[in-house]
Protein backbone atom coordinates (compact mmCIF):
# COMPACT_ATOMS: atom_id res chain seq x y z
CA UNK A 1 0.00 0.00 0.00
CA UNK A 2 1.12 3.01 -1.23
CA UNK A 3 1.75 6.10 1.36
CA UNK A 4 -1.02 9.46 1.25
CA UNK A 5 0.67 12.02 -0.76
CA UNK A 6 -1.03 14.51 1.17
CA UNK A 7 0.14 13.13 4.24
CA UNK A 8 3.49 12.47 2.98
CA UNK A 9 3.50 16.53 2.43
CA UNK A 10 3.03 16.96 5.47
CA UNK A 11 5.45 15.27 7.22
CA UNK A 12 8.15 17.14 4.53
CA UNK A 13 6.56 20.22 5.76
CA UNK A 14 6.86 20.04 9.63
CA UNK A 15 10.36 18.56 8.86
CA UNK A 16 11.99 21.03 6.57
CA UNK A 17 9.77 23.72 6.68
CA UNK A 18 8.64 24.26 10.38
CA UNK A 19 9.01 27.97 10.30
CA UNK A 20 7.30 28.92 7.13
CA UNK A 21 4.65 31.25 6.64
CA UNK A 22 2.85 29.51 4.37
CA UNK A 23 2.57 26.09 2.33
CA UNK A 24 0.22 25.07 -0.72
CA UNK A 25 0.10 21.38 -1.93
CA UNK A 26 -0.59 22.15 -5.50
CA UNK A 27 -0.83 20.12 -8.75
CA UNK A 28 -2.16 16.70 -9.27
CA UNK A 29 -2.14 15.43 -5.42
CA UNK A 30 -4.52 18.71 -4.42
CA UNK A 31 -7.32 18.15 -7.16
CA UNK A 32 -7.13 14.45 -6.46
CA UNK A 33 -6.27 12.81 -9.50
CA UNK A 34 -2.62 11.90 -8.46
CA UNK A 35 -1.12 8.33 -9.10
CA UNK A 36 1.75 6.04 -7.42
CA UNK A 37 4.22 7.89 -9.16
CA UNK A 38 2.99 11.34 -9.06
CA UNK A 39 5.29 14.42 -7.50
CA UNK A 40 4.58 16.49 -5.09
CA UNK A 41 4.24 20.19 -5.97
CA UNK A 42 4.84 22.37 -3.17
CA UNK A 43 5.11 26.13 -2.93
CA UNK A 44 6.52 27.61 0.43
CA UNK A 45 6.23 31.13 1.43
CA UNK A 46 8.91 32.36 3.69
CA UNK A 47 9.88 35.60 5.81
CA UNK A 48 11.66 38.21 3.80
CA UNK A 49 15.43 37.94 3.92
CA UNK A 50 15.33 34.19 3.41
CA UNK A 51 16.18 33.24 -0.13
CA UNK A 52 13.66 32.55 -3.50
CA UNK A 53 14.15 29.36 -5.31
CA UNK A 54 13.05 26.34 -6.88
CA UNK A 55 14.43 22.87 -5.84
CA UNK A 56 13.90 19.18 -6.85
CA UNK A 57 14.56 16.40 -4.12
CA UNK A 58 13.06 13.34 -3.49
CA UNK A 59 11.07 12.55 0.14
CA UNK A 60 10.43 9.16 1.20
CA UNK A 61 10.79 7.91 -2.19
CA UNK A 62 8.59 10.45 -4.16
CA UNK A 63 10.01 13.22 -5.84
CA UNK A 64 9.11 17.02 -4.77
CA UNK A 65 8.96 20.03 -6.37
CA UNK A 66 9.54 22.94 -3.98
CA UNK A 67 8.75 26.89 -4.72
CA UNK A 68 10.41 28.24 -1.85
CA UNK A 69 10.13 32.37 -2.22
CA UNK A 70 9.91 35.37 0.49
CA UNK A 71 7.28 37.91 -0.15
CA UNK A 72 8.87 40.13 -2.57
CA UNK A 73 10.09 36.95 -4.34
CA UNK A 74 6.56 35.25 -4.26
CA UNK A 75 5.62 39.18 -6.13
CA UNK A 76 8.71 39.21 -8.81
CA UNK A 77 7.44 35.49 -9.45
CA UNK A 78 3.70 36.08 -10.04
CA UNK A 79 5.07 39.25 -12.39
CA UNK A 80 7.29 37.11 -14.18
CA UNK A 81 4.71 34.49 -14.70
CA UNK A 82 2.22 37.23 -16.27
CA UNK A 83 5.08 37.97 -18.28
CA UNK A 84 5.53 34.59 -19.50
CA UNK A 85 1.43 34.43 -19.99
CA UNK A 86 1.12 30.95 -18.33
CA UNK A 87 0.90 31.96 -14.22
CA UNK A 88 2.08 28.58 -12.94
CA UNK A 89 2.61 30.41 -9.49
CA UNK A 90 -0.73 31.50 -9.67
CA UNK A 91 -2.53 28.92 -10.74
CA UNK A 92 -0.62 26.82 -7.90
CA UNK A 93 -1.82 29.15 -5.14
CA UNK A 94 -5.25 29.73 -6.37
CA UNK A 95 -6.53 25.60 -6.69
CA UNK A 96 -3.88 24.24 -4.21
CA UNK A 97 -4.66 22.96 -1.02
CA UNK A 98 -3.20 24.69 2.03
CA UNK A 99 -1.36 23.19 4.18
CA UNK A 100 -0.16 25.74 6.58
CA UNK A 101 -1.19 29.57 6.77
CA UNK A 102 0.38 31.95 9.48
CA UNK A 103 -1.71 34.99 9.93
CA UNK A 104 -3.69 34.76 6.73
CA UNK A 105 -0.75 34.82 4.64
CA UNK A 106 -1.59 31.87 2.91
CA UNK A 107 -5.20 33.59 1.78
CA UNK A 108 -3.33 36.88 0.83
CA UNK A 109 -1.36 35.01 -1.40
CA UNK A 110 -4.13 33.73 -3.09
CA UNK A 111 -6.01 36.99 -2.96
CA UNK A 112 -3.69 38.31 -5.52
CA UNK A 113 -3.23 34.97 -7.58
CA UNK A 114 -7.17 35.04 -8.32
CA UNK A 115 -6.62 38.36 -9.19
CA UNK A 116 -4.41 37.50 -11.72
CA UNK A 117 -5.81 35.17 -12.90
CA UNK A 118 -9.05 36.92 -13.46
CA UNK A 119 -6.90 39.86 -15.54
CA UNK A 120 -5.78 37.58 -17.93
CA UNK A 121 -1.94 37.76 -19.60
CA UNK A 122 -0.92 40.75 -21.87
CA UNK A 123 -1.37 40.77 -25.13
CA UNK A 124 1.13 39.68 -27.41
CA UNK A 125 2.85 42.96 -29.75
CA UNK A 126 1.64 43.39 -32.57
CA UNK A 127 4.96 42.35 -34.41
CA UNK A 128 5.43 39.39 -32.62
CA UNK A 129 1.64 38.29 -33.99
CA UNK A 130 2.87 38.96 -37.12
CA UNK A 131 5.88 37.03 -36.72
CA UNK A 132 3.98 33.76 -35.69
CA UNK A 133 1.22 34.06 -38.13
CA UNK A 134 4.28 34.25 -40.36
CA UNK A 135 5.99 31.29 -38.86
CA UNK A 136 3.08 29.53 -38.85
CA UNK A 137 2.04 30.13 -42.58
CA UNK A 138 5.44 29.03 -43.77
CA UNK A 139 5.39 26.02 -41.53
CA UNK A 140 2.04 24.54 -42.70
CA UNK A 141 3.24 24.87 -46.18
CA UNK A 142 5.92 22.71 -45.51
CA UNK A 143 3.99 19.98 -43.47
CA UNK A 144 1.99 20.01 -46.88
CA UNK A 145 5.09 19.49 -48.19
CA UNK A 146 6.65 16.62 -46.11
CA UNK A 147 7.86 13.33 -47.19
CA UNK A 148 9.41 12.46 -44.54
CA UNK A 149 7.92 11.02 -41.62
CA UNK A 150 10.44 12.46 -38.77
CA UNK A 151 10.21 16.04 -40.71
CA UNK A 152 6.80 15.76 -40.53
CA UNK A 153 6.24 15.10 -37.10
CA UNK A 154 8.77 18.03 -36.40
CA UNK A 155 6.87 20.47 -38.19
CA UNK A 156 3.54 19.22 -36.89
CA UNK A 157 4.75 19.94 -33.28
CA UNK A 158 5.67 23.39 -34.02
CA UNK A 159 2.46 24.25 -35.97
CA UNK A 160 0.48 22.87 -33.07
CA UNK A 161 2.49 24.75 -30.52
CA UNK A 162 2.30 28.20 -32.42
CA UNK A 163 -1.37 28.17 -33.65
CA UNK A 164 -2.44 27.53 -29.75
CA UNK A 165 -0.29 30.08 -28.79
CA UNK A 166 -1.94 32.34 -31.37
CA UNK A 167 -5.83 30.78 -30.32
CA UNK A 168 -5.19 32.08 -27.04
CA UNK A 169 -3.64 34.61 -27.39
CA UNK A 170 -6.81 35.72 -29.09
CA UNK A 171 -8.85 34.49 -26.30
CA UNK A 172 -6.96 36.30 -24.08
CA UNK A 173 -6.58 33.11 -22.00
CA UNK A 174 -3.20 31.50 -20.70
CA UNK A 175 -0.86 29.12 -22.35
CA UNK A 176 0.59 26.01 -21.21
CA UNK A 177 3.62 23.75 -21.74
CA UNK A 178 3.57 19.92 -21.94
CA UNK A 179 0.71 18.37 -20.37
CA UNK A 180 -0.46 21.97 -19.51
CA UNK A 181 -0.64 23.12 -23.42
CA UNK A 182 -3.89 20.77 -23.99
CA UNK A 183 -5.63 21.63 -21.07
CA UNK A 184 -4.91 25.72 -21.42
CA UNK A 185 -5.87 24.90 -25.61
CA UNK A 186 -9.35 23.41 -24.79
CA UNK A 187 -10.14 26.15 -21.94
CA UNK A 188 -9.55 28.93 -24.60
CA UNK A 189 -11.30 27.16 -27.13
CA UNK A 190 -12.97 23.95 -27.08
CA UNK A 191 -13.85 23.57 -30.93
CA UNK A 192 -10.60 25.14 -32.51
CA UNK A 193 -8.55 23.59 -29.39
CA UNK A 194 -9.87 20.44 -30.14
CA UNK A 195 -9.24 20.61 -33.60
CA UNK A 196 -5.84 21.54 -33.40
CA UNK A 197 -5.24 18.01 -30.78
CA UNK A 198 -6.85 16.00 -33.06
CA UNK A 199 -5.31 16.50 -35.99
CA UNK A 200 -1.71 16.71 -34.32
CA UNK A 201 -2.92 13.40 -32.75
CA UNK A 202 -4.18 11.92 -36.55
CA UNK A 203 -0.36 13.00 -37.68
CA UNK A 204 1.24 11.16 -35.16
CA UNK A 205 -1.10 8.05 -35.57
CA UNK A 206 -1.49 7.69 -39.74
CA UNK A 207 1.21 10.05 -40.85
CA UNK A 208 -1.65 12.27 -42.39
CA UNK A 209 -2.13 15.94 -41.90
CA UNK A 210 -4.49 17.14 -43.61
CA UNK A 211 -6.78 17.62 -40.43
CA UNK A 212 -4.21 19.07 -38.58
CA UNK A 213 -3.65 22.21 -41.88
CA UNK A 214 -7.16 22.54 -41.92
CA UNK A 215 -7.37 23.17 -37.92
CA UNK A 216 -4.39 25.54 -38.39
CA UNK A 217 -5.66 27.55 -41.05
CA UNK A 218 -9.08 28.05 -38.98
CA UNK A 219 -6.53 29.32 -36.89
CA UNK A 220 -4.82 31.99 -39.28
CA UNK A 221 -8.00 32.84 -40.74
CA UNK A 222 -9.40 34.50 -36.92
CA UNK A 223 -5.99 36.11 -36.48
CA UNK A 224 -5.33 37.79 -39.51
CA UNK A 225 -4.93 35.39 -42.17
CA UNK A 226 -1.71 33.74 -43.53
CA UNK A 227 1.43 36.07 -44.08
CA UNK A 228 4.27 35.41 -46.80
CA UNK A 229 4.85 39.00 -49.22
CA UNK A 230 5.34 41.51 -47.11
CA UNK A 231 6.30 40.58 -43.90
CA UNK A 232 9.74 42.39 -42.88
CA UNK A 233 11.39 42.77 -39.48
CA UNK A 234 14.57 45.25 -39.33
CA UNK A 235 17.01 43.96 -36.63
CA UNK A 236 17.35 46.11 -32.98
CA UNK A 237 19.11 43.73 -31.25
CA UNK A 238 15.98 41.70 -30.18
CA UNK A 239 13.36 40.01 -32.96
CA UNK A 240 10.99 36.88 -32.05
CA UNK A 241 13.08 35.64 -34.51
CA UNK A 242 11.05 32.02 -36.66
CA UNK A 243 14.27 31.04 -37.86
CA UNK A 244 15.46 31.10 -34.02
CA UNK A 245 12.05 29.55 -33.18
CA UNK A 246 11.70 26.68 -35.80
Amino acid sequence: MHPDPIDQARRLVRSRFPGALSVVLAGSTATGRSTASSDLDIAVLVEDGGVTYRETIRFEERLVELFVHTRTGLLELFAADVAARRAVLQNMYASGLILMDSNGEAGRARTLAEADLRTGPPALEPETVETKRYGLTDALDDLADASDPVERLAVAGYVVSTAADLLCDHHHAWIGGGKWLPRRLLEADAQRGAALLEGHHHVCGSGDPAALISAAWKVLDLVGGPLREGYRRTWHGTIDSVAAAR
